[in-house]
């Protein structure tokens, strides 16, 4: 049977993400950025991608990568996820990579695994793993067209690109016109890419590439959510015992133990659901039934607990100074990334041939 207990090395790594995030990463300086309409932070992606070489995790050893697994890979993205960290790293560290894997491109791998080169995947944030996708026109060799709600394609230095040849193809970002676009998550922007006559390099084939890199996307996105759900409900245990009403902690008041009791089973739930997705992407074996598993749940439940710690924190929850607004819409965003829950549902009936009538 396989173990998804944390192994000795995965918690050494937690340790280390989560010693770096507490000194790079505290919630002041995310409101900041995020205030700012520039989130992402390069203090804390050079030490992150380049000091402790986390950019390459899924790069083979041979092309300059630390040749781990999806299994570590999920457990930097739940440390990043508990801290709503302002850093590209599931969209290029993860789905770009992805994608380069699937086309065996080395040119580009070895660049990205030393975290000094990011990548983006032209395709919106919200395409499912098993949806189409939009592509642009390949004209006389070069591309033409617009693609929108491409995530972190503004700190991108490549663009992943779909041509309606079939092709993939890697675009330099100074050769497209990217745009920002209006987004719920502040510390995950979206943005529109342009192409008017920009020259690629052809890196493989875009349907099973894209393919690959939206199903590992989804599959580790959950490990992010899980991160962020186990947050806010720690922190709002942490408050409900430090907050005090007719002279007594209002954690102790049988309703709201009832209410974070059940939002324990549902962190719990997920996971092992999280768990069971980066583990079955590790080993190759049953990743789109465990994908489609974990999407249709953490969802739901990454929007609960941030809904949920919203509401019991009360008035200093609604205020922007606190960090659990940031929790809040990265959930919600989170929920419509690499597909909704509802999708994934429709996808998982049919790989277990349970169609509705």
């Amino acid at each position: 049977m396989t173990d998804l207990l944390y192994s000795e090395e995965e918690e050494a790594l937690r340790a280390a993400v989560r010693d770096l995030l507490t000194d790079h990463c505290d919630p002041a300086g995310v409101i900041a950025r995020a205030e700012s309409g520039a989130p992402h932070d390069p203090a804390l992606w050079k030490p992150l991608a380049e000091g402790m070489g986390l950019a390459g995790l899924l790069i083979p050893e041979e092309l300059g990568g630390q040749g781990a697994t999806h299994r570590e890979a999920a457990v930097v993205l739940e440390e990043l996820g508990r801290a709503v960290a302002p850093v590209p790293y599931l969209t290029s560290a993860v789905v770009a990579t992805e994608a380069l894997l699937a086309c065996a491109d080395e040119e580009l791998l070895g660049p990205l695994a030393s975290g000094r080169t990011r990548a983006a995947l032209a395709v919106g944030l919200h395409a499912a793993p098993d949806a189409g996708f939009p592509a642009v026109r390949l004209e006389g060799g070069t591309l033409h067209g617009e693609l929108t709600g491409i995530a972190d394609a503004a700190t991108a230095d490549v663009l992943l690109v779909p041509a309606d040849d079939g092709g993939l193809y890697a675009v330099g970002a100074d050769a497209a016109t990217v745009t920002g676009q209006v987004s719920l998550d502040l510390t995950r922007p979206l943005a529109t890419v342009r192409l008017d006559g920009a020259s690629g390099r052809r890196v493989g084939d875009a349907g099973p590439a894209v393919r690959r890199a939206l199903r590992a996307g989804a599959a580790l996105l959950a490990s992010e959510q899980l991160g962020l759900a186990d947050w806010t409900l720690t922190e709002t245990v942490r408050y409900l015992k430090e907050r005090k009403q007719f002279n007594r902690p209002v954690g102790g008041f049988q309703a709201l133990k009832h209410r974070l009791a059940q939002l324990w089973l549902e962190v719990v739930n997920l996971r092992a659901a999280a768990r069971a997705a980066a583990d079955a992407l590790a080993r190759d074996e049953d990743a789109d039934v465990t994908t489609a598993v974990a999407q249709a749940y953490a969802s739901p439940v990454a929007v609960h607990a941030a809904e949920e710690a919203l509401q019991l924190h009360g008035g200093i929850g609604m205020t922007w100074e606190h960090p659990v607004h940031l929790y809040l819409k990265r959930a919600k965003a989170d929920s419509i990334a690499y597909g909704t829950a509802g999708a994934h549902r429709e996808t998982l009936a049919g790989l277990v041939d349970l169609q509705a009538p």
